[in-house]
Order: structure tokens, then sequence, then C-alpha cells
């Protein structure tokens, strides 16, 4: 691992100046710290601002870029306004990163910044990620993959550096809690960030929401399962996301795992 280590800080060193594509979470926290440690002022941090993500993660990405001193740039991304996105296919992620890489390109540009980096990690290969042809073809480079950090590896050294996101649940475009085919539109994703930010506000850290029109399909880790049998909470639960719109509630016996909504691509 301190080798890996080692070699990031090495590439990042011949990369010069970089633009980090900063979602505030695990990866791209551990990215952006090193690469200010490394580059100094020479690397300043973007985050998309949507409504396919939460506001509570937007307000993190800020806090956790003016802790670490690095300018953060605002990019204000209009992804429901384009079919290929909001028609959902499996490739959606393709082309939203393309729209988003391709608006990061320009700020690298216009600040004079050499790379624009993401903080894709080597765990992400195993999952289907179309996002990823699009950073392939934007010529964004993802430094923890290419020294081969996995995710395990980047929350113990972000805990070594003393960076809060060490254990930062896994998060994701409010998008991914839709099957394919079902349209995204701007209700679903307020649901789902309103039903997720309630379940968040009991304590349970890593949940999705999965939007299935009139039912909410509910996941959690399995060590949390158990709280549903309580009668109460159960109640609680069903009454506040029947009043934020979902006729039926329902928990994924399965528990939490990234990307199910992939399961039906085979």
């Amino acid at each position: 691992m301190d080798k890996k280590l080692e070699n990031l800080v090495g590439i990042i060193g011949e990369m010069g100046s970089l633009l980090v594509a900063y979602s505030g979470g695990v990866d791209s926290t551990l990215l952006l710290k090193v690469a200010k440690d490394v580059l100094g002022d020479r690397v300043i941090a973007a985050t998309a601002k949507s409504p396919t993500y939460p506001e509570r993660e937007y307000e993190q990405a800020r806090a956790m870029a003016s802790k670490l001193g690095v300018k953060l740039l605002i990019v204000v991304t209009q992804e429901l306004a384009h079919p290929e996105f909001f028609q959902n296919p499996p490739n959606r992620c393709y082309y939203c990163k393309k729209e988003l890489f391709g608006e990061l390109r320009k700020l690298a540009d216009q600040h004079g910044l050499n790379w624009v980096v993401d903080g894709t990690n080597c765990d992400d290969s195993g999952d289907f990620r179309p996002g990823e042809q699009a950073a392939l073809e934007m010529a964004v480079r993802s430094p923890l993959k290419e020294v081969g950090l996995t995710k395990q590896e980047i929350r113990s050294l972000s805990k070594k550096m003393g960076l809060s996101t060490w254990n930062k649940p896994s998060l994701a475009c409010l998008a991914s809690r839709f099957p394919y085919g079902d349209r995204i539109i701007l209700s679903g994703l307020q649901m789902v960030a309103e039903a997720e930010d309630y379940l968040h506000s009991l304590g349970f850290e890593q949940v999705r929401v999965r939007h299935h029109n009139s039912v909410a399909r509910i996941e959690v880790i399995p060590e949390d399962m158990g709280r549903f049998y309580q009668a109460e909470l159960c109640l609680q639960v069903v009454e506040r996301l029947k009043l934020i719109g979902y006729t039926y509630v329902a928990l994924d016996l399965q528990g939490f795992r990234s990307g199910s909504m992939n399961e039906v691509l085979g």
C-alpha cells in the first residue's frame, strides 16, 4: 500500500498541474489531498451540482475542499435536459460523464492546468461503468486506478492521513436508483433524495432507496436489517415514505450492494 502511495505521488508530480473531478467521497478526497500536498496551488477541484446529487453531498464537498485549502469550482450540469440521459438507457452514465468531462476540460484549459483526473479506483473495474469509456475518450486520467489502489487501501490511507472521509459510505448519482428504461424525472429524484435523507437521519449510514415508480425498495447493509423488525421503526419508515409519495415500501432481503440495478444486464 505504501509503495502504491509512493507511485501515486510520483505520477501526480509528473503531471505538473491538475483539475480534480471532486465529489467529496472517499476516493476523490484522498486524490485531492495527495495532489494538494504534491502540487500546492497547481491543483484545483471542480464539483458538479445538479438534481442528481443530494445537496448534502455538495455541501460536504465544499467544506472538505476548504479544509484542504484547495480552490473549488462549481459546474452546474443539465443532465435532465438531454434525452440520452433522462430516457435512462444502460449506457446513461456515458453521456452524463462525457458532458461533465468536456466542461472540466474547458475549465482546466482556462486555468492553465495540464490534466483532468477523477477518483476511479482499481475495484471499480468489477462493475458495469460506461462512464469510464467517456473518461478514456476525453483523456481524463484515474491515478488511483493507475497505481492499483483498492477501495479498502484508499480507506486505510485516508484514515492514516486523518481524513474524515475514510469511513464515509459509498455514494452514487441518484439516477442509479431508477431501473434502466424508466424515465428519470425531477420529482422522482427529489423523492429518492428525501427518502434517503430521512433514513440517514435514523442512523442508516449505507442506504439506497431504489425507485420503482410507486414502490420504494430499501437496501441497507445486513447488520442494519434487524432494525426493520422493530414494529415502531418499521411503521415510522412506511408512514414517512408514503408521505414522500410512495404507495408501497419494501426491504430488499439481499441488502445493500453497489450497482444493483445492473443485475438485469446479466
